[in-house]
C-alpha cells in the first residue's frame, strides 16, 4: 500500500507559483518530463512512496495540491553534502483544502488521512479551508 509525503512550500504564495517555480527546474529523463525536488534526508520507506505515493503540498498553512513521487536519488552538492533529490510528475493535482500547521522538512502522510483530489466537476472546495475544515470536524463533508 502506498504511502505520501507532505512538505511545506516555504516562500510560495499559491499553487500557480508552485508550478513555475517547478518549470524552471524540469527536464526530461528516458523522454518523460520530471521535476525535481530536494529534500535533506531520504525516507526510509522509499518503496512505499514510489508504489503510487505523492507529495502534498502545504501553501500558506494549507494543503493545495500534490504530485506523484516517481523515484529518489541521492546527490552530493559542491560542498560535499548529500541531499535527496525528490523526482516528480510535473503534474500538481488540486486537493481538498486543509489547513496544516507548520512543522520542519517533510512526514509521512497516511492515505485514509490525505486531502482528497479536488474534482472540477462538482465545484468541490469553493469554501475557504477553515469553512471547509469545520464542516469535516462536525461529520458533514
Amino acid at each position: 500500500m502506498p504511502v505520501h509525503l507532505i512538505k511545506l512550500a516555504v516562500g510560495v504564495r499559491d499553487i500557480e507559483q508552485l508550478a513555475e517555480l517547478q518549470q524552471g527546474r524540469q527536464y526530461y529523463r528516458e523522454g518523460i518530463l520530471i521535476v525535481p525536488g530536494f529534500t535533506r534526508r531520504r525516507p526510509r520507506r522509499p518503496e512505499e512512496v514510489t508504489d503510487g505515493g505523492s507529495i502534498y503540498w502545504v501553501i500558506k498553512g494549507v494543503i493545495r495540491c500534490r504530485q506523484r513521487v516517481l523515484d529518489f536519488e541521492t546527490v552530493v552538492g559542491d560542498d560535499g553534502i548529500s541531499w535527496c533529490r525528490l523526482i516528480l510528475d510535473p503534474t500538481l493535482i488540486r486537493t481538498v483544502p486543509e489547513p496544516k500547521k507548520a512543522f520542519q522538512g517533510w512526514r509521512y502522510l497516511d492515505p485514509a488521512t490525505a486531502p482528497r483530489d479536488l474534482d472540477a466537476r462538482t465545484g468541490e472546495g469553493e469554501l475557504p479551508a477553515h469553512l471547509l475544515a469545520e464542516l469535516r470536524d462536525l461529520g458533514l463533508a
